[in-house]
Formats: C-alpha cells, sequence, structure tokens
C-alpha cells in the first residue's frame, strides 16, 4: 500500500497501467511518498489493480465520453488538485503506409494523441492554480525516427512530442514542467498488442508488400526479445527522476539504441540516415 493515501500526499494519474511500463510506474511509485492513481480501459484490469492495493479507475483514450468520465472520478477522488500525469497509454498499429486505412490511422491517432491529448486539457486545470506540477509523456523512439511497417505509430509518436514541446513553451511560465520520456526496446505486451493489430486491421494477402509482411509477422510473433531490451524498470527510474527533481530534463533517452539513433541524427544527413535505417531493419 503507498505510505500515504491522503489528499495531503502528491496526486500522481497514470494511464495504460494493465500491464508493462504502465503497471510497473504504478507499483513502484505507490512504494513513495506520492499518492497513485492508475488508469486502464479494460474492467478486469480496474479490479485486477484495485484488489493488490493501486487504486484504479477505468479511462479509454479512444472515447471521447471516457475520457471525460475519467476525468470526473479523478477531481472526486484528488479534490481538483493533481501534481504528476504519466500519460503511458498507447498502442502501436503496424503495416505499410499504403495498407493502411483512414479508419485504422485514425484510431491509431484517438488513442494515441487525441485522447491524450484530451486528457491532458482536462487536467491541466487541477494544476495550473497551484504553479507546479509535472506532465510526463511516454513516447518512444520513434518519436523522432521512423521505421518502415510503423507509419502509423511513427506519426501518432511524433504528434505526440510536437504537442508536448508547444505546451511547454505555452506553459514557460506557469510552474509546469513537461518531459518526453523516449524508450527505445522495453519488456512488454506491445509487440503482442501490436500483432493483433496487424491481423485485424492489414490484408497481407492482397498486399504488395505481402512477402515483407512474412518477416513482419515473424518478428510480432516471436518471444525472444530484440537486442538491448531493457525491463520496464529502466523507464520508471526516469519517470522517478522527471517526478523528484527541481528541474527535470525535457528528454530521456532510455535504452543504447535510442542515445545511439539520436547522435546519428544528428550527425548523418537525411539520405545517410535513411541508409543507415534500411540496413539495420528487422522488417
Amino acid at each position: 500500500m503507498p505510505r500515504d493515501s491522503s489528499l495531503n500526499s502528491k496526486n500522481i494519474f497514470i494511464t495504460g497501467c494493465s500491464t508493462g511500463i504502465g503497471r510497473c510506474i504504478a507499483e513502484r511509485l505507490r512504494e513513495t511518498e506520492f499518492r497513485v492513481i492508475a488508469s486502464c480501459r479494460n474492467p478486469d484490469d480496474v479490479s485486477e489493480l484495485n484488489a493488490i492495493g493501486i487504486e484504479t479507475i477505468e479511462l479509454d483514450l479512444a472515447s471521447s465520453k471516457s475520457v471525460q468520465n475519467g476525468v470526473k472520478q479523478l477531481a472526486e477522488l484528488t479534490e481538483n488538485r493533481i501534481y504528476g500525469l504519466i500519460n503511458n497509454g498507447a498502442y502501436g498499429q503496424p503495416g505499410a503506409m499504403l495498407d493502411l486505412s483512414r479508419e485504422s490511422l485514425r484510431q491509431q491517432f484517438e488513442t494515441n494523441v487525441f485522447g491524450t491529448q484530451q486528457l491532458t486539457n482536462l487536467i491541466l486545470p487541477m494544476m495550473l492554480p497551484y504553479n507546479e506540477g509535472r506532465i510526463i509523456q511516454i513516447s518512444s523512439i520513434l518519436g523522432f525516427i521512423c521505421l518502415k511497417f510503423r507509419g502509423a505509430y511513427n506519426a501518432s509518436k511524433f504528434a505526440l512530442e510536437g504537442l508536448t514541446d508547444t505546451m511547454r513553451l505555452e506553459h514557460a511560465n506557469s510552474g509546469l514542467q513537461f518531459s518526453l520520456v523516449e524508450p527505445g526496446p522495453i519488456t512488454s505486451n506491445f509487440r503482442n498488442n501490436a500483432y493483433q493489430m496487424f491481423k485485424q486491421n492489414i490484408d497481407v494477402k492482397n498486399s504488395v508488400f505481402q512477402s515483407s509482411y512474412a518477416r513482419v509477422d515473424d518478428r510480432l510473433k516471436q518471444s525472444e526479445e530484440a537486442r538491448f531490451t531493457l525491463p520496464a524498470d529502466a523507464v520508471y527510474d526516469a519517470v522517478l527522476h522527471a517526478l523528484t527533481k527541481p528541474k527535470a530534463k525535457i528528454r530521456y533517452r532510455v535504452t543504447t539504441p535510442t542515445k545511439v539513433m539520436m547522435v546519428l541524427k544528428r550527425l548523418l544527413t537525411d539520405r545517410m540516415m535513411d541508409r543507415f535505417l534500411l540496413a539495420n531493419s528487422d522488417n
């Protein structure tokens, strides 16, 4: 249980806590002085987290009504005062851009961008009057570089980074701090969830990329982790720093691939970067 679950402690709200990064952050933060309130879109996951002592509400970022209802419940729990918002909820839609329908792109953005921004806009009024607080966006290595067959997810994370950079400027004198956490490969259920969306929305048999999709299918199904994969605790360490240090970093780059890619992006020309990404892509 949290050390202090009173309203005098600093309230932290985290989205996407069913598994992986969000679950890790919620479980670890409740061991600190913070009061943690988590969210999941699946009612069964909400019940499970509540059963182990983590205050959890139901919230589906893809539904505007669900976001509104979730924030209403959050406001009641916290008496309209939030110190930290950790926007972690997201998923990946694999597939070539040519094969992504307007609806599948919309679904990707409803969760990763539109729902996340709506939630942030509704929570900001619970933070601004107090001239303090932290908004932490869980982005990705794919928030600043692109890999093929990940276009929808690439675009959603690029959008998240642009929105966050803009809000940081707009609220520069508010006392709020905005941080982007950019993980590379992290142990989670992300790949399995992406595989389900791949099967649901991509017509492999009628695609000009059919032969390439065989490798995509293999990558998404394999149980072996990618090289340099770190546990979710690595993201938690970055989040804790962003929550507690007087001057949080604007960007936290987690895992070796993320750090290397940022250096290469600065050093290489666009065409050289393309060649490097193509040569090192696992499809």
